[in-house]
């Protein structure tokens, strides 16, 4: 009985001991679990993972931003590079954006703001451009003159592009340092509000400098209405402004802003790109996007179709670029 007794109580201490060493063990790794933030595995759970940005659209119309938000989400699928948009169209309040507020070398479409800048303080000094001024703005917008611009620029100084900037509500735009204009920052969401400067009444442009703004976009050369106006409705009037800049640090920027009335409302498309290998990339990604603006917001009408010119970018610089061994922006 003795033995019996004993063997059981060995057995017993046994069972004890090994108990309470699994109970340390499971004690230990759940303390190092919670101090490592390491899962073990039989408790173990996928990573969650960000979701990617997706665009989103709002409207007053029935049934158009669910349209939208699944034709530019396909319309984007697949494309390379990174994209930002914004699209605006008023008699609807039909707004989409995709990183709307994400950051983006300017390139040539911060010469919309050097127009509006100048627009903006002649109106304050209540005088007209001078001639000199107009022959500028002209250049800068309708062949993209680089020179231009670089004049306009320092005349103005980033002071008072910032006081336009402020009176436009795009305080997060940043002009480019040293008369670097071409690596201002800027977003789709601000760019698409100068946009709208210039088509409707407002505290910051005249009737006079909004006119005379569209006038010089919608006067812009051949070789460089591609983009936006890519898809636009026949009866359409265009205006545009483009800009491409090769570097890098994230491949070709290659981005576009168009303005569109007529035909009972007016509407804006921004689409800035960059991460793209080619120029050619870009511009096809902006078309994508923009053909289903188009088609969405002109169901009834004819498309316009634009065909992209070849693009060949310049052999030389001819413009102030960033300090850096690269091409320059355009």
């Amino acid at each position: 009985m003795s033995a019996r007794i004993s063997t059981t109580s060995t057995t017993r201490s046994a069972i004890s001991t090994t108990t309470t060493r699994r109970r340390r063990i499971s004690r230990g790794l759940t303390a190092a679990t919670l101090a490592t933030g390491v899962l073990l595995p039989v408790a173990a759970a996928a990573p969650a993972t960000a979701a990617a940005p997706q665009v989103t659209c709002s409207s007053n119309k029935a049934g158009l931003a669910k349209k939208m938000t699944a034709d530019l989400t396909a319309a984007l699928r697949g494309r390379p590079g990174t994209v930002a948009l914004a699209v605006h169209e008023r008699s609807t309040n039909t707004y989409c954006s995709l990183r709307s507020w994400d950051a983006y070398d300017s390139a040539s479409i911060v010469k919309v703001t050097v127009m509006g800048a100048l627009l903006y303080d002649s109106q304050k000094r209540k005088r007209a451009l001078s001639t000199r001024e107009r022959d500028l703005v002209t250049a800068m917008i309708t062949k993209s003159d680089n020179n231009a611009t670089s004049t306009l620029w320092k005349q103005l100084g980033t002071g008072k592009i910032n006081t336009f900037l402020k009176a436009a509500g795009a305080t997060r735009t940043k002009p480019g340092a040293n008369g670097y204009w071409g690596l201002t920052q800027v977003n789709a969401s601000e760019q698409s509000k100068i946009l709208d400067l210039f088509t409707q009444t407002n505290a910051v442009l005249t009737a006079a400098s909004r006119a005379y703004g569209l006038d010089r976009m919608a006067r812009v050369v051949p070789a460089q209405r591609w983009g936006t106006p890519a898809g636009a409705p026949g009866r359409a009037k265009v205006h545009v402004k483009n800009g491409w800049l090769p570097r890098a640090a994230k491949g070709w920027r290659v981005h576009s802003l168009g303005v569109f009335t007529g035909q009972g409302h007016d509407y804006t498309i921004t689409v800035l790109t960059h991460g793209n290998k080619t120029m050619q990339q870009g511009v096809d990604t902006i078309q994508s996007v923009s053909r289903a603006v188009h088609r969405d917001l002109n169901p009834a009408s004819k498309a316009r179709t634009f065909q992209a010119p070849a693009i060949v970018p310049p052999a030389a610089p001819h413009e102030v670029i960033p300090p850096v061994p690269e091409a320059p922006a355009h």
